[in-house]
């Protein structure tokens, strides 16, 4: 039985819980769906994602306001996917800070990405025709970029930790309050997607480096926030188990001349008794055996995602 198209039968409205990681900074989680978040400089607001739509991120700034009034001056976009970016507008600014690799994406694939994952996640964009149109970075930069909060509030560090979920994937580091948030280069208790992604070094030095800040509190793409080192090393570690998982049996079934099929079955086998449960598992794990499988076949550079190659690969796969 074949099942329904990638995340279209999610239509069940998920729980928010706003949660204060340290003073002045805050993360907006809903049980698998993409998380936010935002931090308090002295006199200015520094938010973390832009969600899918205008219309969503206003609803997210109402929460906000419930506790800062400052003026928002940023918004960081860890990376280029649809979900993350084209709800920008509503923050009112022109400050809009990514990755050079991420600006890049956007004009190259941008619009094809939001008609991809319009179809495949539907509920996330709430009133789609709030949305004026793709979101151009203002700002960017190529390793880290630092912005001093101001007061006794510390720095907000914008690092481009290596290839991994995307080319252009930056995290946002809090040293004082030793607080980071990772995008999506790391998930808790979430399914991975890495439709984009370069496994190899994500699962290796990215994640290294990201373990290298030792932080006290994560905040992942999805899932619930950590807290306490314990749980934060747990974050980062069962993304390298999802990776390798992933790249062991597929890396077995290609190297033994099989096919595609054969290993999202085997993938899905080993990946199913801890991950299955955690949202967006089935969703993700064909667009994932596909890129792998691409990257073994000798191409480096993800392909890009329509909304046609989506349904192709889901039938081959899922179907």
């Amino acid at each position: 039985m074949s099942r329904p198209f990638a995340s279209s039968a999610d239509t069940t409205p998920k729980k928010q819980t706003l949660e204060m990681l340290a003073d002045g900074v805050y993360a907006l989680t809903a049980e698998g769906d993409p998380n936010v978040g935002a931090i308090e400089g002295e006199d200015f607001v520094l938010c973390v994602e832009a969600t899918a739509t205008p219309h969503t991120a206003r609803s997210w700034l109402q929460q906000l306001r419930q506790h800062t009034d400052k003026p928002i001056r940023y918004l960081v976009l860890t990376h280029y996917h649809a979900v993350r970016t084209l709800g920008a507008s509503a923050f009112g600014t022109d400050m809009v800070i990514a990755h050079e690799n991420t600006a890049a994406l956007i004009d190259e694939r941008g619009r094809d990405d939001w008609e991809s994952e319009l179809g495949r996640m539907p509920r996330l964009f709430d009133h789609p025709e709030s949305i004026p149109g793709l979101t151009h970075p203002t700002i960017t930069f190529t390793g880290q970029l630092t912005i001093q909060l101001g007061g006794d509030r510390g720095e907000a560090v914008i690092a481009h930790c290596g290839f991994g979920h995307t080319e252009g994937d930056i995290v946002v580091w809090l040293p004082k309050q030793r607080v980071l948030f990772t995008g999506d280069l790391v998930e808790s208790q979430a399914a991975l997607y890495t439709g984009d992604a370069y496994h190899s070094p994500w699962a290796t030095t990215t994640l290294d480096h990201i373990a290298g800040f030792e932080a006290d509190v994560l905040v992942g793409g999805r899932g619930a926030a950590t807290y306490g080192r314990t749980e934060v090393d747990e974050a980062i570690a069962q993304t390298r188990r999802f990776l390798t998982t992933m790249i062991s049996h597929t890396t077995a079934v290609h190297a033994a001349g099989g096919g595609m099929e054969q290993a999202f079955a085997d993938v899905h086998e080993a990946l199913a008794p801890a991950y299955s449960g955690w949202p967006i598992f089935e969703h993700c794990l064909p667009f994932n055996v596909a890129r792998l499988w691409d990257e073994l076949s000798g191409i480096t550079r993800p392909r890009i995602w329509t909304a046609d190659r989506d349904r192709d690969v889901w039938a081959k796969l899922q179907g």
